[in-house]
């Protein structure tokens, strides 16, 4: 497994569960959580990745269709019976397909499919995890969200900007809720990230790539480690009172009016 450099130990002894843990944001979070001393239970409907990714962190795979109830249930339950708790839930899985675009030509299909797999998923996960914490006292949970979430853009992913402002919306309240009984609930906004979900989105629109690159005020996407630090925060008791936060790791992008040339 590579570590980052100079990595905490924050998390030893405690148990993750990351969703879409096979490749992109949820890998280099799997392996950052890993490496600061969690075990990872890595869940992903692609049993390769997921396999591979449980076995480079030394943690175990639990394959998962995440919009199904029962398999969601399944992952939590056995990721308490395997390492006795559930500390952190990183609910990350999530789709952004090309036939998501425009509210004039994105169809109610596309619209339902991606509502399933980024919202509905995360309230399927919350919903099966919170019962563990609340017996422990104790737990993280962080749910992706988007910098969408908080910013409009032309170049529109209609069906996937409201599932990641649902998903905002939905960790802000849980974390209210839940705050007094030791957990909390936040929502990670990443900016565009270099993952191959974005590549293949930006392979087949190079213009939209540009058009947004250009908006970032580093001239560069983030790289998936970077988000994976910012997990290993929000895991962290490092960030015990950060709850019900919209926790933007974007490089300055919602905060930019105009960038440098």
């Amino acid at each position: 497994m590579t570590e980052p450099t100079a990595v905490c130990r924050r998390l030893v002894g405690r148990t993750a569960v990351v969703t879409g843990a096979g490749s992109g944001i949820g890998l280099a979070s799997a392996r950052r959580l890993a490496a600061e001393g969690a075990h990872v239970v890595c869940a992903d409907i692609d049993a390769a990745r997921g396999e591979a990714a449980a076995a480079e962190v030394g943690g175990r795979y639990a394959h998962t269709d995440v919009t199904d109830a029962e398999q969601v249930e399944a992952l939590f339950r056995v990721a308490h019976e395997t390492y006795g708790s559930v500390d952190i839930a990183f609910n990350n899985a999530g789709i952004s397909p090309p036939d998501d675009d425009s509210i004039l030509t994105t169809d109610l299909d596309a619209w339902q499919r991606v509502q399933q797999t980024n919202l509905t998923s995360v309230y399927l996960c919350c919903k099966a995890v919170i019962p563990y914490m609340r017996r422990q006292g104790r737990g993280s949970i962080i749910n992706t969200a988007s910098f969408v979430a908080v910013l409009g853009a032309a170049t529109s992913q209609i069906s996937y900007t409201a599932s990641k402002g649902g998903v905002l919306a939905m960790s802000r309240e849980l974390g209210v809720q839940f705050a007094r009984e030791g957990i909390r609930v936040n929502a990670l906004c990443p900016g565009p990230v270099n993952t191959p979900l974005l590549k293949e989105l930006f392979a087949k629109d190079p213009e939209r790539a540009a058009r947004r690159l250009v908006h970032v005020p580093g001239g560069r996407f983030a790289e998936p480690e970077e988000i994976a630090a910012a997990v290993a925060f929000l895991a962290s008791d490092d960030s015990s009172f950060v709850n019900a936060a919209d926790f933007l790791v974007d490089g300055g992008i919602s905060g930019a009016y105009v960038t440098p040339l």
